[in-house]
């Protein structure tokens, strides 16, 4: 349901500011009239702001003044003198900072495995504290086995992170049931949603993913489907001149060079061994490079998880993290190239998070190795049972399945997929490329109500 709220809410979760006919798109049970005399009292109330004339007028959510006491950044969480230092630095009015604009320099004196954003003890701290368990299994065996919780739990705080007002119970009816809050913009469903299908993205090919273009572009097109002004943009790199919001930092804006720095950061990433180095690295680069239109720091969060995940080690969730320290952190590497406060935030970060998943990794049972011998076929067999809606499920299985020598086997792996076919639900279609509409034809078929 759409209100004056939910389109101020759309607006601030793009800064660059929207057109009425982006707001139209994004709010489609909204009459033009509707939409225009509600932005006109966001206009009087001063939240919204209207910039341009005719067809280019766009409209932007003006920032609220600062809360001296929400916005301060959290006693709680521990600061080095190097963090107090940027952290006094980007405190200031914008007008006391210096603009400042992209230094290459910074990427090009990371040395992989040389050079060490993370000094070895603190590496060593995380790989303690992250440990489940599990190092030694299969890429991405943790991370498959801890799947459901992750889904909601990393979903549901990155986009905190970016103002979503969804609660965590929110995500979990819409991640488990397919059950969208009432009264949310429909951009704060979407980038659940996108959040969603970019985790089952990493996860899924954990054993097959590499720090490489195809694999940045992808999580990004995940991340942004339908969220961006310009569709083309979903998984390319940037293409024009982008803006930071609160801050002095100028990006890049010669699309060449940010192929070619793009280039650059994913080499050296792909290189460096320690897989928490490598996690921060990413946190650090691609919000600083700002290789897309929007939705970086996003693309950041879950590109940081990746080494986690493919290590069988605790993931960063982001549970907890303010997003006034967040904001602040990242302002610290933007204007000033330099990470102390970002390092000390992801450090207490991911001690939250691996407490967080302590009762998990105690509690976790051995993953059933017929199913994760079997993960692909039962994956692929589900999707043509269901697309194959007409049909009888058992005849489909049999015929998928005939390649298998072996009697036992063809059973087992029978078996399991009816197993998964009886607890198919809208909240895990992604993970069989399966869109709802195609789910509800079949359930009608098979004459489910």
């Amino acid at each position: 349901m759409s209100s004056p709220d939910a389109i101020h809410q759309s607006l601030q979760s793009h800064p660059a500011g929207l057109s009425i006919g982006q707001l139209l798109e994004m709010h489609p049970t909204v009459p033009r009239r509707t939409l225009q005399r509600w932005l006109s009292t966001l206009v009087a109330q001063h939240k919204v702001r209207a910039e341009g004339a005719a067809r280019a007028r766009r409209y932007r959510a003006i920032p609220p003044p600062p809360d001296t006491e929400t916005d301060r950044f959290p006693s709680h969480i521990p600061l080095s003198a190097d963090s107090r230092d940027i952290l006094a630095y980007v405190d200031q009015p914008l007008e006391a900072r210096a603009p400042v604009g992209y230094q290459r320099e910074f990427l090009d004196a990371y040395q992989p495995n040389k050079t060490r954003y993370l000094p070895e003890p603190v590496r060593r701290q995380l790989h303690a504290m992250g440990d489940t368990g599990q190092i030694e299994r299969p890429a991405g065996t943790y991370g498959r086995a801890i799947l459901d919780r992750l889904l909601i739990d990393l979903s549901w705080a990155s986009s905190h992170l970016e103002g979503n007002t969804y609660s965590r119970l929110d995500t979990r009816d819409l991640i488990e049931h397919g059950q969208a809050a009432i009264g949310k913009a429909a951009a704060e469903t979407q980038m659940i949603l996108n959040h969603k299908a970019a985790i089952e993205l990493l996860v899924d090919n954990a054993d097959l993913v590499d720090f490489n273009r195809h694999t940045l572009l992808n999580l990004h097109a995940a991340l942004s489907e339908n969220l961006l002004p310009n569709p083309a943009d979903e998984g390319r790199p940037r293409q024009h001149r982008v803006e930071i919001g609160k801050s002095v930092y100028r990006p890049l804006d010669t699309p060449a060079r940010i192929e070619e720095d793009l280039d650059l950061l994913l080499d050296k990433l792909a290189r460096i061994e320690d897989p928490f180095e490598q996690s921060f690295f990413a946190m650090v680069h691609l919000p600083y490079l700002q290789p897309f239109a929007d939705i970086n720091k996003r693309t950041s969060r879950l590109a940081a998880n990746l080494p986690l995940i493919r290590a069988n080690l605790c993931p960063l969730t982001f549970l907890g993290v303010p997003e006034q320290a967040y904001s602040r952190a990242i302002l610290g590497v933007y204007e000033l190239t330099r990470v102390e406060l970002l390092r000390d935030l992801y450090l207490w970060a991911y001690e939250r998070s691996t407490q967080e998943y302590l009762a998990i990794k105690r509690d976790l049972a051995e993953p059933d190795p017929l199913r994760l011998m079997w993960r692909q076929r039962i994956k692929e067999t589900v999707r043509e049972v269901v697309l194959q809606a007409e049909s009888e499920p058992l005849d489909v299985i049999e015929k998928s399945l005939a390649d298998l020598t072996s009697d036992e086997d063809r059973r087992n792996v029978a078996d399991l997929i009816v197993e998964e076919l009886r607890r198919l639900h809208e909240g895990v279609l992604a993970r069989y490329g399966l869109r709802p509409v195609e789910f509800r034809r079949w359930r009608e078929e098979q004459g489910y109500r």
